[in-house]
């Protein structure tokens, strides 16, 4: 976005003195360059971004995108670490765990629900359920070359320069690419994470090179964080604000820069290894219990099948090519059928008397269960919603909503389901 920054009259003549250039290097796939306009006063603030007033008489840089095109040599050299990239396990290939797995998948159907918190013990197969997701992911269109995977179709979902082009009439060139799935790792500093300015390279040639960070890369996509209890308050923060508004914005000396960050949120983490911020955890819109397998022969079949796959991914990939693609299949379509799903009035009515007799705070737990109610619906190739498909979904909708009594030995899960059949019933 466009954001505006004052220097002092010793600044003025050091950059003054400069010629700047409009060109950017090609080995950056976006960066942020600066124009020089001395003596002029832009206060407007662009539609989604900030604006920093300027007082009449002082120097300013506004700030605008510059993309470059990727050489052939490029995508020849993306597509062979593609290739290269480590093996991913099946995610037909996961043995159990339904719960986690449906939650997952509501989430592929409609983003909308809000993301998936996966709580349970260490060594379950919840890391490596949600990166086996990967290759179940969707295709969707973006602007080429937009480093913020902007909707050509959906204002809310495009960077501030996309959208300049769309209003002058410009057309923009697009590309089919699958959803991104980003890690955020425990230890990642916050300019990783909402992207970076190099203020110094301003001051000194006039070219400020802004680095979009995760946070942009995920756009339209999944943001993953595994031991998600275990992050740092100031990151914590940083997604809440992001996930609270969908725009991610970075502030560095006088320069403001915004972009869209609208992604599906993704956590998991071991409770014994500490409580998650109740704040964070209003923003998953589904929450999954997974459990350690007790059973002796499931548990040698999981054994047994991470030993192939280790072994030979490849060929352990191979055997579940057509289970994959039947779940790619469905996916595809639940998605296209989501828009065609109705909920009865009566149903609507039903699920909001369960969250106002749980004293469930706010409304998520109300549009969430309708959300994932629908979903559920269109995965199984119906356009109606069914009294069974809110009893799947709601303990995962609302269990974490709960507010919390020390006191209490029941699961937050066994609670909603009773009130669901007192209700429904």
């Amino acid at each position: 976005m466009a954001g505006l920054l004052g220097t002092s009259s010793s600044a003025t003549s050091l950059l003054s003195s400069r010629s700047f250039s409009s060109s950017a290097s090609s080995s950056k796939a976006s960066i942020r360059a600066l124009s020089f306009n001395p003596g002029q006063n832009q206060s407007r603030r662009p539609y989604g971004g900030i604006g920093v007033p300027i007082k009449k008489g002082r120097s300013h840089f506004s700030v605008s995108n510059v993309a470059t095109d990727i050489s052939p040599a490029q995508e020849q050299a993306q597509k062979l670490s593609k290739e290269s990239q480590r093996p991913v396990y099946p995610f037909a290939a996961i043995v159990g765990q339904d719960e986690m797995k449906l939650c997952l998948l509501l989430n592929v159907i409609d983003p909308k629900i809000g993301g998936v918190m996966i709580m349970g013990d260490r060594g379950t197969g919840k890391s490596t359920t949600v990166r086996s997701l990967v290759d179940l992911l969707p295709e969707i269109t973006v602007v080429a070359a937009d480093p913020f995977n902007s909707d050509p179709e959906d204002p809310e979902s495009m960077g501030m320069e996309v959208r300049e082009k769309l209003m002058k009439g410009e057309k923009l060139p697009t590309i089919k690419t699958k959803i991104n799935m980003v890690d955020l790792p425990l230890g990642a500093t916050e300019d990783r994470v909402c992207g970076t300015i190099d203020i110094e390279k301003a001051l000194t040639e006039g070219v400020k090179a802004f680095e979009p960070g995760l946070l942009a890369k995920a756009n339209r996509g999944i943001l993953y964080v595994d031991e998600v209890n275990l992050l740092d308050d100031h990151l914590v923060d940083v997604l809440l604000d992001s996930a609270a508004s969908g725009w991610n914005t970075v502030e560095r000396e006088g320069i403001s820069i915004s972009h869209p960050a609208r992604f599906i949120l993704i956590g998991s983490g071991n409770p014994e290894e500490g409580e998650l911020r109740p704040q964070l955890l209003d923003r998953f819109g589904m929450h999954a219990q997974v459990g350690t397998v007790r059973d002796a022969e499931l548990r040698v079949k999981i054994v047994e099948e991470r030993g192939r796959f280790d072994k030979n991914p490849k060929e352990f990939r191979e055997t579940y090519n057509t289970d994959q693609a039947k779940l790619q299949e469905q996916i595809s379509s639940a998605r296209s059928r989501l828009s065609s799903v109705q909920i009865d009035h009566d149903l609507r009515v039903k699920i909001s008397k369960v969250c106002a007799e749980l004293n469930v705070d706010g409304l998520r737990g109300d549009i969430v269960t309708n959300r994932a109610a629908k979903a559920l619906a269109a995965l199984k190739g119906r356009d109606q919603v069914t009294s069974e498909d809110i009893a799947v979904v709601i303990p995962n909708c609302l269990r974490h909503r709960l507010r919390k009594d020390p006191l209490e030995s029941i699961d937050s899960g066994l609670l909603v389901m009773e009130k669901f059949y007192e209700v429904f019933s």
